[in-house]
């Protein structure tokens, strides 16, 4: 089992910090950068970002958790083609339906319950345009007329993760994507979730790769406090904090331990919030967890 760790910047980091922070994860030795998507934030878009570190870092993984509704397909396939053809097969990419939260929940477009829907109906569609096939579709997410991507992915086949922690998402997981990203989760309910996803995946005559399976992982150095404390709370649904949230590097490394003892590989971990100097906050992370990669 290959454990590797990408990072992923902050919704705070700006974009003059993003080039530094990209050279010192190359580096320290880390697998991967990771940009969000929030459409309400003050962050820039992820494809763009990834885009513009790609062709300055040619040997990091480019990564982001992406929202699929609301999305034109043909265009999406397009960007996401793009990105993996010029990084050289250096895209990796976690579809969501969206944070059901704040002014997200409105920005992305279709209502919160027809997400799920949108995203069964668009993956086997995007499969078909990134595998080359001609493609003609009509349907709730537009019309394609007889069209053919390129460029196409230079992965071959193009791998598509996909998160969430309902049961839907997991059974959604296991019908039609590659691996498994979750967040906000317990290595118990990981270890559950990930029982559903393979249940799903046998179910639909599929098998998804043992080593696909990871988690996204936010860490603190201090107690969350006001609106962003708020807001990181609603999210534990009545867990502790520190179950979900760990306090500093040995507990980060402890939580990451445990969830690498479950068969769990891949990982996304990103401090709560954007420390003020991200080569020590790297340095720090590399000595504290960096050898749990292999």
């Amino acid at each position: 089992m290959k454990v590797r760790i990408g990072i992923g910047a902050g919704a705070s980091t700006g974009p003059e910090e993003l080039g530094v922070l990209a050279d010192q994860l190359e580096e320290l030795g880390f697998d991967s950068i990771w940009l969000p998507e929030i459409l309400t934030g003050a962050t820039v878009d992820p494809l763009v970002g990834l885009a513009w570190l790609g062709g300055r870092n040619p040997g990091l993984k480019l990564g982001t958790t992406m929202l699929l509704p609301g999305r034109n397909l043909l265009r999406l396939a397009k960007a996401v083609a793009s990105l993996d053809a010029l990084s050289a097969g250096r895209f990796l990419v976690t579809m969501v339906p969206g944070i059901a939260q704040g002014a997200e929940r409105e920005a992305v477009g279709p209502a919160p319950g027809q997400r799920g829907a949108l995203m069964d109906e668009a993956m086997p569609v995007l499969r078909r345009l990134w595998a080359g096939d001609r493609v003609t579709y009509r349907g709730a997410l537009g019309q394609l007329e007889d069209v053919a991507l390129s460029p196409v992915p230079a992965q071959d086949p193009f791998e598509v993760w996909s998160g969430g922690q309902t049961r839907a998402a997991l059974v959604r997981c296991g019908r039609l994507f590659d691996g498994w990203l979750p967040a906000f989760c317990t290595p118990k309910e990981a270890a559950e979730g990930r029982q559903v996803v393979d249940e799903a995946a046998e179910e639909a005559g599929r098998r998804i790769s043992p080593e696909h399976f990871g988690v996204s992982v936010l860490y603190r150095r201090s107690d969350p406090s006001g609106p962003a404390g708020e807001l990181l709370r609603s999210r534990l649904r009545g867990r502790e904090l520190d179950e979900i949230v760990p306090a500093g590097l040995p507990a980060l490394r402890a939580l990451l331990e445990d969830f690498v003892a479950l068969g769990f590989s891949k990982f996304v971990v990103r401090p709560l919030e954007s420390p003020g100097r991200w080569r020590g906050e790297l340095e720090e992370l590399a000595v504290a967890v960096g050898d749990l990669q292999s």
